[in-house]
This record gives structure tokens, sequence and C-alpha cells, in this order.
């Protein structure tokens, strides 16, 4: 063989070689995959685990990833039980991160914002952070003005969940679990508490709740996310859906009055698809929407909720539930001082909560349905979030 063909050969193997080992390098870089198409790279749907943070005391929080087979991911830590990416196809199959949030441990712990958050004992507000249960009168924090929001700073948002892959009804997921003692946060009773967020094959994030209780107390759990569906810097040209007829009007505090009204003829009027940015500006006492939404089918069954269609992605998101009432919130006070994930800012109306609830102050209103968990009762309550693309 001569020595120049002997060349070529070893130069052709050499370049087959270069290109294995480039083609290895970039599918490998975890940004390459974040924006690979879920059709062109279908998975195989799983779990994976990895150890998100440490805190100051040395509680290690781990996150846990679902993927499903047609590309979309959802990534849960410990810390809050908190949702903290969302990978969702467009259109075209390329996966955004539709929720808002932070890339490392230390911005969750004590934030305001509660980005992704299981909220409790009691989401949203209590006026006066004050109640009674069996005659005895309970204080709970003040974290919002005069009253209590979110369950306070030491609710189940700022607590570390233990967390176990689980899969039910053919479909993996992780259950999350936390035990908050007697006279936690001022609640009565020691809670068990459980949430099961799973990732269907059809794009739907399942959030499950379930708890238990050793005396009565009240219980209201959601889940806080924010959702972008486009990335753009603001929802305004999103439209949205909510099925419901009737609000709760608040004071000047955001307590609910007791009333319950007609969204007639009024911004709050949701009931067909509406540009969120039309009438925002005329909502004056919340700077924006944040209002609950008494659906019209206020059953324990779970029915569809709300629509949100993104402005240029395609990507959709239906909210179906089986709590009574969902709070419509469009970040009204961030405000540019919040440095996100992958270094986004987030300013004001960056994105939209649609909070699945009981009613706000519940537990101090006898009109409203009732908020109480008795022992020997177990509070459940589901949330899906559903995706689509067109």
């Amino acid at each position: 063989m001569g020595t120049s063909k002997f060349l070529k050969i070893v130069l052709a193997h050499a370049g087959v070689a270069l290109t294995l080992l480039f083609s290895l390098i970039i599918f490998a870089n975890p940004l390459f995959a974040a924006k690979s198409s879920g059709k062109d790279h279908p998975t195989e749907a799983q779990v994976e685990s990895s150890q998100f943070g440490v805190l100051d005391d040395g509680t290690q929080v781990e996150a846990y990833t679902l993927h499903n087979a047609h590309g979309a991911s959802a990534k849960i830590i410990t810390y809050g039980a908190t949702l903290t990416e969302l990978w969702i196809p467009d259109r075209s199959g390329k996966t955004h991160d539709v929720v808002l949030g932070y890339d490392n441990l230390k911005s969750y712990i004590g934030g305001r914002t509660w980005f992704g958050a299981t909220v409790g004992r009691v989401a949203n507000r209590i006026g006066g952070g004050k109640f009674t249960v069996d005659g005895k009168e309970y204080s709970v924090e003040r974290n919002d003005g005069p009253n209590s929001l979110h369950g306070g700073s030491i609710g189940l948002s700022h607590v570390v969940w233990k967390a176990q892959p689980a899969r039910e009804h053919g479909v993996n997921g992780v259950r999350f679990s936390y035990t908050s003692k007697d006279g936690e946060g001022g609640y009565p009773g020691t809670l068990n508490v459980e949430v099961l967020y799973q990732l269907t094959d059809a794009n739907e994030l399942k959030i499950e709740y379930s708890a238990t209780t050793d005396k009565t107390t009240p219980v209201n759990l959601t889940n806080h996310s924010y959702f972008n569906l486009d990335g753009a810097p603001d929802v305004l040209k999103y439209l949205v859906t909510i099925n419901a007829s009737h609000y709760t009007p608040v004071d000047a505090t955001l307590i609910p009055t007791g009333e319950i009204l007609p969204v007639t003829e009024s911004p709050l009027d949701l009931t067909s698809p509406k540009v969120i940015g039309a009438r925002i500006s005329e909502l004056k006492l919340t700077h924006g929407y944040d209002h609950n939404y008494v659906l019209n089918d206020s059953s324990a069954k779970l029915k569809k909720a709300a629509r949100v269609e993104g402005a240029s992605s395609g990507i959709m998101m239906e909210v179906w539930t089986t709590e009574p009432a969902v709070q419509f919130y469009t970040g009204n006070f961030l405000d540019g001082t919040l440095i996100g994930k992958r270094g986004v800012v987030y300013g004001k109306n960056a994105a939209l909560c649609l909070e699945t609830q009981h009613f706000p102050d519940a537990v101090n209103h006898p009109n409203f349905p009732s908020i109480l968990l008795q022992p020997g009762k177990r509070f459940h309550s589901e949330t899906i979030y559903k995706f689509f693309a067109q």
C-alpha cells in the first residue's frame, strides 16, 4: 500500500472519530437538550433525582425531574415542594420553560413571591391574622399588612418536605410529604400533608393534595406557579377565559367583604376569551388582576376552571380542578428587581397565576364554603394544568 493511500485511510477514520466525539459533546449539553424538539427526540417517561442545594443548617434539598414520552419535563424541589421548571413543547416542537423561578436555592429561601411553591396551611389571606375554631381564638403571623398571607413565613412553602418517586395509574410522579406540628405557624392540630406531582404523556401536570389532622384546623392548599407561555416580557397580550360569573370583592387590605357579586359589565368578566391587557388599567385597587373567581361549577368534581392562550408560541393551558374557586393574579408587584432563571429580569405582569383554592378568609366567613378539616376526615383536592400547542 502506498504512503499517500495509507494517509488517506488514517485521515478518513480520524474524521469519523472527531465527528462522533463532536456529536457526543453537543447532545450531552443540557442547554441543547432543553431546546430540543420533543417530536424529534422522544424519551421514555422517567423520574430523575439530583441535589439542588444545602440549607445553612446542612439540610440537603433535592430536585426531582419528571419526563414524559413527548419531550415535556417538570422539576420539583423538596424545599416548599416547589415547581421550579416546566418545559412544554410549542407548535414547532421546541420546548419552553413556562414557569418563573430561580436557578439556585438561596433565592427561594424566605422569598415573598412563592414562585411555584406549595402554599398552606391556608393559602391566600386571613383577615387580621385571626380566626376562631371550637370557641377558641387563634392568631397567626401577620405578614401582609394587618393580614396573614399564604401561611406565613414558616408555612408549607418554607420547609423541606420528604419526597419519594411514585407510580400511580401508569403515570410516574413524585410524592411529597410533610408533618406540620400542632401550633406550627399558630395553627391548631398536627397536620399530615401529602402532595403528588405527575406529568402525563398528554402534557398534563397533575397535582393532588391530601391532608389529615388530629384537631379541627383550617386547610386551604394550592400551587403558586407563575406562568409565561411565550418567554415574552409580559403576558398582557394573552387571551384568558375563566368559567366564573361571580367573584368575591375585597376591601382596601384585600380581605373579602363577604359579598359574592357578578362580574357582568366589568373588567373582571372573563367568561369569554379576553385580552389580559385590554382593561387591566381599570383595576386600581389591586393594581391589576388579583381576584378570587367563584367557579360556576362549585362541586368537588374535576371541572375546567380556566384557559390561557399565549401570544406567539402557540402554547395554550387549561386549568382543571376540584376546588370551588381560582385566584387570578397577573404579577402586579413584580418590579424588575428580581433576577430569575437564566438571568431573566422579572418585571410587572411578567407572568400570571391561576391558584385553585377555597375562598380567601373563608375561616372568618360562614357563608363561604368551609375550609375546616375535622379529625377523622381527609382533605383532598386535585388540579391539572393541561398544555396544548397549535
